[in-house]
């Protein structure tokens, strides 16, 4: 719960839903199959880049994002699996 308590977290997983259509073309990454660079979401999201690292991290620990390196950046993509079950299991104990 403590990962979806923020609005800057709420809001970098509503634009990873739909990378294509947030974020422009990457030259190292695959928007969808690799994820988005963590530069693109911090501009995005309109904040420092160590305030974006503490956001990404926490999002990746909770299993809502998963983090690939490739050529010295890091890329993001959702977890839907993990957020699905997360929306279950809400829905089940609510």
């Amino acid at each position: 719960m403590k990962a979806l308590a923020s609005p800057v977290r709420l809001a970098a997983l509503a634009y990873l839903k739909d990378p294509v259509a947030n974020f422009p073309p990457q030259e190292d990454g695959d928007l969808v199959l690799d994820g988005v660079c963590a530069d693109f979401l911090r501009d995005k999201l309109g904040i420092a880049a160590a305030t974006a690292s503490r956001h990404l991290t926490l999002l990746t620990d909770s299993g809502l994002l998963t983090a690939t390196r490739k050529k010295g950046w890091t890329f993001y993509r959702r977890n839907e699996e993990e957020i699905a079950r997360f929306t279950n299991d809400l829905a089940g104990n609510l």
